[in-house]
């Protein structure tokens, strides 16, 4: 499972619908990340777009690790399916989202 708070990568989809993909906020936030919770969110990524299912979890975590040669948000800024991709990563993975969608929606 994910070593990232959903928060966290909630609150990057949001960012990335509300201000667009290449937007300063976002690239803010994705560089304010640590480098496992960096990895964590390019290998929910890579499971949203179908780069590995979600039972090969380990080996795209591993991947995005090994294949961390640019910052993270050099890497997703101006992928226009940044925030859908993340949503369909962590469905895949299983893990609910309602609350802090909620969270982030009553702000």
């Amino acid at each position: 499972m994910p070593d990232i708070s959903v928060n966290k990568v909630v609150r990057i989809v949001f960012l990335a619908r509300e201000y667009g993909p290449e937007s300063r906020a976002l690239r803010d936030y994705i560089s304010g990340l640590n480098e496992d919770e960096a990895n964590n969110l390019v290998a929910i990524l890579w499971v949203g777009r179908d780069s590995f299912d979600a039972e090969e979890w380990d080996e795209a975590l591993a991947t995005a690790r090994a294949e961390a040669t640019a910052p993270t948000e050099d890497y997703l800024s101006g992928m226009p399916e940044l925030a859908d991709y993340l949503e369909a990563g962590l469905e895949a993975l299983g893990i609910d989202v309602t609350d802090a969608e909620d969270h982030f929606r009553d702000k």
